[in-house]
């Protein structure tokens, strides 16, 4: 649950990440004709949320969803919520298009508080200290019918930003960092 402060703090991230995509013109995809929509299904692995949200409208980022998106992809153990950059939405389509698929995404991670980052990292050695996750850039995923390792492989052909491969999780990390594979 959200206190009083941490709802206003959100409150005021999430008014400034909407302004700052309000009004702004959204990535073209790689040699694909750009489209006035973009849409993308969503399964949280581990709230069993669904999400089927159009996340662009006539070419501009659609406010009102990615503030829907941004709750749907919280910090699932804490709740707290924090804009998700929707650059990170625009290579999930990419790689759809890419494909040619309009399956699900299977939401294996997406934003981590800073204390669940550090919670995972003690468990783990596999978990960076200065995650993207914390950062709202970053997604764990899977695609519905789709080997991870195709998903991987065109990921990695946008050079969009980092890509990682688990291959015995069987999850594809994407980011908006450099690009970067692991």
């Amino acid at each position: 649950m959200m206190n009083r402060r941490s709802f206003l703090a959100f409150g005021a991230k999430a008014a400034v990440g909407m302004l700052a995509t309000q009004a702004a013109p959204v990535l073209a995809a790689s040699s694909r004709v750009e489209k006035n929509s973009r849409n993308l299904a969503f399964y949280h692995t581990h709230t069993r949320e669904c999400l089927d949200i159009t996340y662009v409208r006539k070419g501009l980022y659609d406010p009102k969803a990615l503030y829907q998106i941004n709750r749907y992809l919280r910090d699932f153990r804490t709740s707290e919520v924090h804009p998700i950059d929707p650059e990170v939405l625009d290579i999930l389509w990419q790689i759809q298009q890419e494909i040619g698929c309009r399956s699900t995404y299977e939401i294996i991670s997406a934003y981590r508080s800073p204390q669940t980052n550090q919670e995972l990292r003690d468990k783990s050695s596999g978990v960076a200290g200065r995650s993207l996750h914390m950062s709202g850039q970053a997604i764990d995923i899977r695609l519905t019918g789709k080997n991870t390792r195709m998903v991987r492989d065109c990921a990695v052909a946008l050079e969009a930003g980092g890509v990682g491969y688990y291959a015995s999780s069987d999850f594809v990390h994407i980011d908006t960092g450099k690009f970067r594979i692991w």
